[in-house]
C-alpha cells in the first residue's frame, strides 16, 4: 500500500466566486505588465569562469584559447569539455501556438520562451537561450534547428501548432545527435504519467484494467496516450474524443492526420460512437487537454464514470470544469493546471530535470523510456513524502524532485546506450544537486547583494 499523509495539501478545494476567480486570474497579467518593462527580460549572459586580473583574457580568449580550439578539432567529442555546449539548450518556436494565444508570430512569443529560459535555469541549472524563428515552414525549421546542433546541448521545440509539430519533432529526432523535445508532448505527457501513477494507487486500481478517456487530440493528448499505452495503458481501452467526437475507424475524416488515423485503428475496442458523454460512461480516467472551460465537462458525465474515478482537467487558464464539481459528480482524485488548486501538472515539473539528467551523460536523445524513468521518479518522490487525494505529484517548490529526476534519466540513458559519458549514481546525484542548488543560491544571492534590481 503506498504510504499516505494529510501534511501535504496544497490547498483547500473550495467554492469561489467568478469574480474572485476572475481577480485573481487577472493577477499575474497586471503584475507581468509592469516587471517585464522593469527588467526588459528575465534572463541574460553572464561569466562562469573566473576573471583574476585582465590577463586571463589571454587565457579565456586569444592566443591561449587557439590550443582549445586545436584540441576540439583533432577530438569533436571534447567540445563537451571545454565549452558550455553540454550543458546548453535551445528554446525554438514559430510563434504559432504561443500559449493559449494561437499564432501570433515568433517576437510575441520571445517572452515565453524567455520565461521558459528562467525556469530551465532555476530549476534545472540549465543554460538556456530562446530562439524564435521568423518562418512556418517545416522544413526551413527543421533545417535551421539541424544548424545549430554544434552549439547546444539539446533542442526544446516549444509552442509549435499541430499536425507540422508531430513531423518536425520525428524528423529532427532521426537527424540530430543530442536530445530533441517537444515539450507540449513529452514534457506534458511526463508529468501527466506522473499523475496518473499515483491518482491510480489512491483509487485502487491498475492502469492495464482502467478506460481511460482523452478529451482532446492535439500535440499533448496524443503523447500523453502514447506514454499511458507505454505504461501498461491496454491501447484498446483508450477513447479520445475531439472536436468533432470520439476516435474510431470509421472517422474518415482524419485520414490525412497520420497521428489521429493511428489512434483511430488501434483505441477504443469496442468502436463507440458519440461525443464526450457517451464516451465517459463506465470510464476510470478522464484525462482532458482540451478547451478552457467551465462546463466544457459536465457534472452528469462525470457521474457516469465508474466509482473513484479520475479527472484530470488540464486546460488553462480555466481548467474544463470547475474540481469541486469533479469531486460532487464523484471523482476520487481531480487534477488541473493550476495552482491555486491541488495537484497541478504542470510541465515545470518535468522539462528541468529530465535535461539535467540527459545532459550530464551527454545523451544522444531523449527517449519514451527515459520519460517513464521521470514519471516514475516524481511518483516516488511524493509517495515518499505522503500521497492523498490533494497530493499526487510533488510541488515545484519542492527542487530535490528535479534532482531525483536528473538521476533516474541519467541511469536510463546509460542502460540504453544512449549516453556518451557513464556515470555512477552517486556521481550523477552530486552532479545535478551541484548545478541545480548553484542556480538557485545564485540567483538569490545576486538579489541579496542587488545585482538583480528589486521590483518596486
Amino acid at each position: 500500500m503506498p504510504k499516505t499523509s494529510t501534511k501535504n495539501k496544497k490547498n483547500t478545494l473550495k467554492k469561489v466566486s467568478k469574480e474572485e476567480l476572475i481577480k485573481k486570474a487577472n493577477k499575474p497579467a497586471e503584475d507581468a505588465m509592469k516587471m517585464h518593462p522593469f527588467y526588459k527580460g528575465k534572463i541574460e549572459v553572464t561569466p562562469k569562469a573566473c576573471i583574476r586580473t585582465y590577463d586571463d583574457f589571454a587565457i579565456w580568449y586569444t592566443p591561449g584559447v587557439a590550443a582549445v580550439c586545436k584540441d576540439i578539432h583533432k577530438n569533436p567529442e571534447k567540445v563537451f569539455e571545454h565549452t558550455n555546449k553540454g550543458n546548453t539548450v535551445a528554446v525554438v518556436t514559430d510563434g504559432t501556438r504561443i500559449l493559449g494565444l494561437g499564432d501570433i508570430g515568433p517576437e510575441a512569443g520571445m517572452p515565453v520562451m524567455e520565461g521558459k529560459a528562467m525556469l530551465f535555469k532555476y530549476l534545472g541549472g540549465v543554460d538556456a537561450v530562446s530562439i524564435c524563428l521568423n518562418t512556418k515552414d517545416p522544413d526551413e525549421i527543421i533545417k535551421t534547428v539541424s544548424y545549430l546542433e554544434p552549439c547546444f546541448g539539446g533542442i526544446n521545440l516549444e509552442d509549435i501548432e499541430q499536425p507540422k509539430c508531430f513531423y518536425i519533432l520525428d524528423e529532427l529526432r532521426k537527424r540530430m545527435k543530442i536530445p530533441v523535445w517537444h515539450d507540449d508532448q513529452q514534457g506534458t505527457a511526463t508529468v501527466c504519467l506522473a499523475g496518473l501513477i499515483n491518482a491510480l494507487k489512491i483509487a485502487g486500481k491498475k492502469i492495464s484494467d482502467v478506460k481511460i478517456v482523452l478529451l482532446g487530440a492535439g500535440a499533448a493528448n496524443i503523447r500523453i496516450g502514447i506514454l499511458y499505452m507505454k505504461y501498461g495503458a491496454k491501447p484498446g481501452n483508450l477513447i479520445y474524443v475531439d472536436s468533432k467526437g470520439i476516435l474510431h475507424k470509421g472517422r474518415t475524416d482524419l485520414q490525412n492526420h497520420k497521428e489521429k488515423w493511428h489512434m483511430c485503428q488501434i483505441t477504443n475496442k469496442d468502436q463507440i460512437t458519440g461525443g464526450l458523454k457517451e464516451a465517459l460512461v463506465g470510464a476510470d480516467v478522464l484525462s482532458a487537454a482540451s478547451t478552457p472551460g467551465p462546463d466544457v465537462v459536465k457534472k452528469e458525465w462525470v457521474s457516469a464514470m465508474n466509482k473513484n474515478a479520475i479527472v484530470f482537467v488540464t486546460a488553462n487558464p480555466i481548467p474544463e470544469m470547475w474540481p469541486w464539481d469533479a469531486k460532487e459528480a464523484g471523482a476520487k482524485v481531480v487534477a488541473t493546471g493550476r495552482s491555486d488548486f491541488p495537484n497541478q501538472v504542470n510541465n515545470s515539473l518535468g522539462f528541468p530535470g529530465i535535461f539535467r539528467g540527459a545532459l550530464d551523460v551527454h545523451a544522444k536523445t531523449i527517449t519514451d523510456e527515459m520519460c517513464i524513468a521521470a514519471a516514475e521518479a516524481l511518483a516516488k518522490y511524493a509517495e515518499k513524502k505522503g500521497i492523498n487525494e490533494d497530493y499526487i505529484i510533488p510541488l515545484m517548490s519542492e527542487p530535490e524532485v528535479y534532482v531525483q529526476e536528473a538521476v533516474a534519466v541519467g541511469l536510463k540513458a546509460i542502460e540504453q546506450g544512449i549516453a556518451r559519458v557513464k556515470l555512477t549514481e552517486k556521481q550523477l546525484r552530486k552532479s545535478a544537486e551541484e548545478k541545480i542548488f548553484r542556480a538557485i543560491k545564485d540567483t538569490k544571492m545576486r538579489m541579496e547583494k542587488g545585482i538583480i534590481s528589486k521590483f518596486k
